[in-house]
């Protein structure tokens, strides 16, 4: 029945070379950076509560990467953290500041107002931001009581010594 099979060749599978580049501290560092030279220098055109934000956002995201300092950095935590930095701050800062100037306290046909919408969109990012930290540092918090039962177990008297 050589109709059910393939004539191809299996092709290889590449070998696993470790994390992506991108989701290095020093690269994600540098995202964080790069968000931060973006923010500051849209500054004069964004409102002053909406600078304090992203630069709240931009510290949280800081926070997240010197988790690694403990462990390594999850790879939903350097995902989260990566397209935060490269896509969703800085797409949510320049929209903002691509609008007209006369706009940006006009409401829209929702009601609200682009500089309420950006507060809004900042402050999703923000609660977004605040549950990556938690959750990587739920996991040093488990990491840390992991190693506390291995070393009672290790140290301790056992029930089966004689």
């Amino acid at each position: 029945m050589a109709w059910f099979r393939r004539n191809e060749e299996p092709q290889p599978v590449p070998a696993v070379t470790g994390p992506d580049p991108e989701d290095t501290p020093a690269a994600l560092d540098a995202d964080i950076a790069g968000v931060v030279r973006l923010v500051n220098a849209s500054a004069g055109d964004l409102p002053v509560a909406s600078v304090v934000a992203a630069r709240r956002i931009t510290d949280l995201l800081s926070e997240v990467v010197r988790t690694s300092d403990v462990r390594p950095l999850d790879i939903y935590a350097a995902i989260s953290v990566r397209a935060t930095a490269t896509d969703y701050l800085p797409t949510t800062v320049r929209s903002f500041v691509a609008l007209d100037p006369d706009l940006v306290d006009v409401p829209a046909t929702s009601g609200t107002t682009p500089v309420q919408s950006l507060a809004a969109q900042l402050e999703a990012l923000e609660g977004a931001a605040e549950q990556v930290l938690a959750a990587a540092q739920r996991q040093d918090v488990d990491a840390l009581m992991t190693q506390g039962s291995f070393l009672r177990t290790k140290f301790s008297g056992s029930d089966l010594d004689l």
